[in-house]
């Protein structure tokens, strides 16, 4: 019997019981819908990590107190001590590797006025060096950066984000002018370029300062983040381990104790995000292993509940002349064909769910092909699997026995 034959004989028997065969892919259906969808969200989520992390640089890591992802409140980096200038200075002047620092600090939630005019109260005030600019890939559309005079003389300067002049200045241009935050007057010097949005932040939203200057009005007492640029990327890996060994001589890390900061890069973060989804993956690939057994119980059920409504048929095929391995071969194509079915469905929706996220979020939309040939062969394996006992004893049926079924 040719496969084609008994793809046809397949769907006859699945049109014959629809909601029955439903029933039976239900778990197929489930099982590749979430893979696909939880694939097509990750490497959705994997793509638009690498555009961001794109714009931190080659030849840039940074130094925190914390790790750049952190799961809930950890005791132990909050008792760490903070990072401070001190350690930026050691960094600059021990390292040979590092072209410049760029010691970063900030506030969340700054509401910024201009005359009767006032800004959502949704604003990051960045406080840093001019290396700031580069190391984050932020270019000045109007006016200019901030510079190393404005840092030694503590000036009240500031460069503004587009969100910010669309607010205050949506008239004029704001370069010149004066705004007002937590009761401090600064000079619009600069206004950065549309930036977009970073892990879900609004880069646009951001008034950057003078370190010195922050420093005056919120304290000296705070951790910093200290940007650190590479003379070239080939030097990261030797940069880094400068940087850890000058910063436990100056934090005095006793011998054989873990660092009590964090160094991390783009590189650092992707590798941070692959381990954290592979996690995932594994635990999507289990429970999606259990809804494929249970589908695979199912239609090998639904496949000897087909074979005794159907042993008249078989009877009459072997008695004309049907060989035991055309017997065999044509249920065993239809246990692949159902189970193909489910996946195909399975697919569909998976892939719809990626589509719809693409739709409402700033996360791009991928099809992980992969994954969906991966998804094939398994949804062909269960078929094969489960449906090789019902196969094999359609083909195993005395032919007069089975002409007298009724």
């Amino acid at each position: 019997m040719q496969i084609g034959e008994s793809v046809v004989i397949a769907i006859d028997v699945i049109r014959s019981h629809k909601m029955r065969s439903f029933l039976t892919l239900l778990g197929i259906i489930i099982g590749v819908t979430a893979i696909i969808g939880m694939q097509s969200l990750i490497s959705g989520f994997q793509k638009n990590l690498e555009s961001e992390l794109e714009q931190l640089g080659a030849n840039v890591f940074y130094v925190n107190k914390y790790p750049a992802i952190q799961m809930g409140d950890n005791e132990e980096y909050r008792n760490r001590k903070d990072i401070t200038m001190k350690e930026a200075i050691a960094i600059e002047s021990y390292c040979p590797s590092v072209s410049q620092i760029g010691p970063e600090d900030g506030q969340f939630g700054i509401t910024a006025k201009y005359k009767d005019r006032k800004t959502s109260p949704t604003n990051y005030l960045v406080a840093a060096f001019p290396a700031y600019f580069v190391n984050n890939g932020l270019f000045v559309g109007e006016g200019r950066t901030i510079t190393e005079v404005d840092v030694e003389n503590n000036r009240q300067v500031v460069v503004i984000g587009i969100n910010v002049v669309e607010e205050l200045f949506p008239y004029q241009n704001p370069i010149g002018e004066d705004i007002i935050f937590d009761g401090h007057r600064y000079q619009v010097i600069g206004v950065l370029e549309e930036q977009g949005s970073m892990f879900g932040n609004n880069r646009d939203a951001i008034m950057i300062i003078p370190l010195t200057t922050f420093q005056k009005y919120y304290g000296k007492n705070r951790s910093l983040s200290i940007a650190v640029q590479v003379k070239s990327p080939e030097l990261m890996e030797l940069a880094q381990d400068e940087v850890i060994g000058v910063l436990r001589a100056v934090r005095k890390v006793p011998l054989g104790e873990a660092n009590d900061f964090e160094i991390f890069s783009s590189v650092t973060l992707m590798d941070t995000f692959n381990n954290m989804t592979r996690m995932i993956r594994i635990g999507a690939i289990v429970i999606v292993s259990f809804a494929l057994l249970v589908a695979g119980i199912g239609i090998m059920n639904i496949m000897l509940v087909s074979i005794r409504e159907r042993t008249r048929e078989i009877g009459i095929r072997l008695a004309i002349g049907a060989k035991r391995r055309d017997i065999l071969f044509q249920f065993l194509v239809e246990a692949i064909f159902l189970s193909n079915i489910g996946g195909v469905i399975g697919i569909i929706i998976g892939v719809g769910i990626g589509q719809l996220v693409a739709l409402v979020s700033p996360v791009p939309s991928t099809i992980p092909i992969g994954m969906i040939v991966v998804g094939f062969v398994f949804c062909s394996l269960v078929g094969l699997i489960f449906g090789v006992y019902p196969a094999n004893k359609a083909s195993k049926m005395d032919p007069i026995e089975a002409l007298r079924y009724e």
